[in-house]
C-alpha cells in the first residue's frame, strides 16, 4: 500500500469520527429544529390566459401549499410592473394550501406579456418563489395613430385633434356611442367611406371611424389634462375603447407677483416702489395682449402701466406718495387688460406707513 493512500485513509476516517461526534452531541432540541420547518411549494407557478382582448383585466389564484412540517408564514407578496396583488393567505399550515390572488389591466399592454409576482416566506431552504400571469393582448378595438391625444393650449383656446378608430372583428363593426368626461371637451365622429380608408389598418374591409376631438374653450379649466373619452362598440371582444385626452391648458397671462406687502415704509424709503409684471403666455401673437390701465383703491398708493421692449409684457408700478398717512395699508390695485377671458387681476396690497427717517 502507498504512502499516498494511506495518508488519505486516514484523513476519511477523521472526518467520519468528527461528524458522527457531532451529530452525538446534537441536543433533541436542535434535532427536532431541523427536522421542523415549512416548505413553500407553489403548485403551478405560471398561468397562461392565451390571447385575450386589449383592457380586460386578468386575475388569478395561485395556490400555495406548505409541505413541510411547521407553519408556513407569506411574509410579503411584491408584484413586478404592471401586475397588482389582491390578496394572500398570512400563514398556511402543515400539509395545506393557500392562495396569492394577483392580477393585470391589460389596458396599456399589447402583445406577449408575462406578469411576475415575488412571494417571500419563512421557508430556511427556499424563502422566495415566482410565480406570474402569461398572455397575448390583442387589441380588438385600436386607434391609429395612437390612443391618446395632447394638447398645449392657452385657456380660452380651443383645438381639434382626430384619431381614427378600427377594428379586427370578423363581423360589422360599429360605434354605438360616444360619452365626453367634460362639457368643454367635445366629440364628433364619422364612418368613412370606402375611398377615404387607411389600407393595412385593421381587418380588411372592416368599417372606420374619423373621431373628431375638441378640447378648451371658456370654460376649460386651468392646469393638467387626464381625462378619457368612452367609445362604445358593439365589438364582443372588446365593447369599450378608452381615448385619453392628455396635456395642459395655460394661463393667457401671468402675473408676478400675486400681491405686494410694502411692509414698514416711509414714502422716502426706497422700498415704497414696487413692481408688478404682467407677461402674456401668448407665443404665437404675444403682441395681442394690452394692458391697458391700472387703478388703486388704497389712498396714497398710485398705479402707474408702462410697456416694456418686450412684447407682451407690462409693468405696473405701485408707488407710496409723500402724502400717504401713517397706518395700515390694506386694499387693492385692479389692473385692466385685453384679455377676453380674464379681463381684469386684482393685485392684493398690503403694508404699513411710518414717518420719514431724518
Amino acid at each position: 500500500m502507498s504512502k499516498r493512500i494511506v495518508v488519505n485513509t486516514l484523513v476519511l476516517l477523521i472526518a467520519l469520527s468528527g461528524s458522527v461526534a457531532m451529530a452525538q452531541t446534537a441536543t433533541p432540541a436542535q434535532t427536532e429544529a431541523v427536522a421542523k420547518a415549512p416548505r413553500l411549494t407553489v403548485v403551478t407557478p405560471v398561468k397562461d390566459f392565451g390571447t385575450v382582448p386589449k383592457g380586460e383585466k386578468l386575475t388569478w389564484d395561485f395556490e400555495v401549499k406548505n409541505t413541510g412540517t411547521a407553519d408556513l408564514e407569506i411574509i410579503a407578496v411584491r408584484p413586478a410592473c404592471g401586475c397588482t396583488v389582491a390578496k394572500f393567505d398570512k400563514i398556511i399550515k402543515p400539509g395545506q394550501s393557500g392562495k396569492v390572488t394577483a392580477s393585470v389591466d391589460t389596458t396599456n399592454f399589447t402583445g406577449p406579456i408575462s406578469k411576475g409576482v415575488t412571494v417571500e416566506a419563512n421557508d430556511p431552504s427556499t424563502p422566495t418563489a415566482q410565480v406570474s400571469i402569461n398572455a397575448v393582448v390583442k387589441p380588438f378595438v385600436e386607434a391609429h395613430p395612437a390612443g391618446f391625444v395632447r394638447y398645449n393650449m392657452l385657456q380660452g383656446d380651443a383645438e381639434t385633434q382626430t384619431i381614427l378608430i378600427y377594428s379586427e372583428e370578423e363581423e360589422p363593426f360599429e360605434i354605438l356611442k360616444i360619452e365626453s368626461p367634460q362639457e368643454w371637451i367635445r366629440v364628433d365622429h364619422k364612418k368613412l367611406e370606402a375611398a377615404q380608408m387607411l389600407p393595412n389598418v385593421g381587418r380588411p374591409n372592416q368599417a372606420q371611424y374619423r373621431v373628431n376631438i375638441t378640447a378648451g374653450g371658456p370654460d376649460a379649466k386651468i392646469g393638467p389634462l387626464a381625462e378619457k373619452v368612452r367609445i362604445v362598440t358593439n365589438s364582443k371582444h372588446q365593447p369599450e375603447y378608452l381615448v385619453s385626452v392628455t396635456g395642459v391648458i395655460r394661463p393667457t397671462y401671468r402675473v408676478e407677483p400675486s400681491g405686494v406687502n410694502f411692509g414698514e415704509v416711509a414714502p422716502s424709503d426706497s422700498a415704497a416702489t414696487r413692481m408688478v409684471v404682467i407677461r402674456s403666455n401668448n407665443l404665437k401673437a404675444p403682441e395681442s395682449f394690452v394692458v391697458t390701465k391700472a387703478e388703486s383703491s388704497i389712498p396714497g398708493v398710485k398705479a402707474e402701466v408702462k410697456p416694456t421692449a418686450n412684447k407682451g409684457e407690462f409693468e405696473v408700478t405701485l408707488q407710496v406718495g409723500k402724502d400717504a398717512k401713517m397706518g395700515d395699508l390694506d386694499g387693492n390695485v385692479k389692473i385692466y387688460t385685453s384679455d377676453k377671458v380674464n379681463p381684469t387681476v386684482t393685485i392684493p396690497v398690503k403694508g404699513t406707513i411710518k414717518t420719514a427717517t431724518k
